[in-house]
């Protein structure tokens, strides 16, 4: 007893590998499922009303077909990104990042100005500062593969990083998108640290970040007005701001089981926008807190799969851009449902798979696409190097019977 085992190659039994799999991660996609079918059933609910004025009354369903449209492009894009192997992209993330900057500036000359600000193109279609988070992301992972031996410098790690982000998070201040900019400049930070960089150039990046949030929120009135609702509010329910109010009335309503899907009232009477910023409050006004378990675990499975994927991607930049598009997901769904809840300042964003907008949807979906990929391709190489080592003990044990068979024998037969 206590003694090592030694394992034989040309003797041992070996398992055949498994045939190459379409590699689809099961939970990853089966959350995505759920929060995209729940999506659509929840803005179905949540957007009579809006609908209704939007189009001079003549549909209560605008906001939710169009929703079905951008979910529909969305889930081919997905599609075709599981199938195409991200490391395609590497060549091209540079072009990218100048085309979104190109979008970017485009927003603030020739886009549609909307309560006060300018975020959109093309009549409302386009939204450029969405697309900004995923392609930020790929850039980064790759920038951040490229530069992995010289990151600790900081005028080769730090310097380079904070322009990069300022240039985009800058631009998206400019008209103004204050959440946008925040989420971007956060997930960047992340991606930094992600990449194996030292504490000195984390808490430089913690500093920066809480200097620009500090700084456009006492230059910014609606910051102003954000932060001093969000306090007033912690110190009485009865003193947050209107918007904060009528949700955390939805959320009280609806109790641990709701009120029954398209039963709600507060999306009726008082909720301002029931279909977008605050979908969260109609959902656990009608699911309840029940329907609010099941989103939050929804979101949790994404950042568990996608931080799986990540740990086993063939290479750093598919590990950083798997736990980017993981974080950046659950990162803004907790921004939104911390802020309904007013235990976060009002924030603007969005609830992933499930407020409407097609740029928002159809990016999210384009990320998840890429989250396959990444699983596609470590799965298929595991598979692949399987493959290898069971053809190469194959080939030895072949060695190994001709070589006994080649064996010359004794003449009395006995091999003596």
């Amino acid at each position: 007893m206590g003694d090592a085992t030694t394992v034989n190659p040309t003797t041992s039994p070996i398992a055949r590998p498994r045939p190459l799999r379409l590699s689809l991660d099961i939970p990853l996609f089966l959350a995505v499922v759920f929060l995209l079918g729940f999506g659509l059933l929840m803005v179905y609910s949540a957007s009579w009303m809006p609908s209704a004025a939007h189009t001079q009354g003549r549909s209560v369903s605008y906001f939710f077909t169009n929703q079905i449209k951008w979910a529909i492009v969305g889930s081919v894009i997905a599609t075709v990104l599981m199938y195409f192997d991200y490391r395609r992209f590497y060549p091209f993330v540079l072009w990218m990042m100048g085309l979104t900057i190109i979008l970017l500036l485009a927003v603030l000359l020739f886009g549609q100005t909307l309560n006060n600000s300018r975020r959109t193109l093309m009549g409302g279609s386009i939204q450029p500062a969405e697309l900004a988070k995923l392609v930020t992301i790929l850039y980064l992972a790759v920038w951040l593969q490229s530069k992995r031996e010289v990151l600790n410098k900081i005028t080769f790690g730090l310097l380079p990083l904070i322009t990069i982000l300022g240039l985009v998070s800058g631009l998206i201040l400019l008209e103004p998108d204050i959440s946008t900019a925040l989420t971007i400049l956060a997930i960047g930070g992340l991606l930094f640290f992600l990449a194996g960089v030292d504490l000195r150039q984390i808490l430089l990046i913690i500093l920066v970040v809480g200097v620009v949030a500090f700084v456009v929120t006492s230059f910014s009135s609606t910051g102003q007005t954000r932060i001093r609702d969000f306090i007033a509010g912690l110190q009485d329910p009865l003193a947050a701001s209107y918007h904060i109010q009528r949700a955390q009335e939805a959320v009280v309503r609806g109790g641990i089981f709701g009120v029954g899907i398209g039963e709600g009232t507060t999306k009726l009477t008082s909720l301002p926008l029931p279909h977008h910023d605050s979908i969260f409050a109609v959902i656990v006004e009608e699911t309840g807190l029940v329907g609010a378990f099941l989103l939050i675990t929804a979101y949790l499975v994404v950042l568990w799969r996608g931080l799986l994927i990540a740990r086993h991607a063939p290479d750093m930049a598919g590990a950083l851009i798997a736990a980017g598009i993981s974080f950046w997901i659950t990162l803004e769904a907790l921004m939104n449902i911390l802020a309904m809840l007013n235990l976060l300042p009002a924030t603007g964003n969005v609830l992933p798979f499930i407020s409407i907008g097609g740029s928002s949807l159809v990016t999210t979906l384009a990320g998840v696409g890429l989250l396959m990929s990444v699983a596609r391709v470590s799965a298929r190489e595991q598979e692949i190097s399987e493959r290898r080592i069971y053809g190469a003990v194959v080939s030895l044990r072949r060695g190994d019977r001709r070589r006994r068979v080649s064996r010359p024998r004794h003449p009395s037969g006995t091999g003596q």
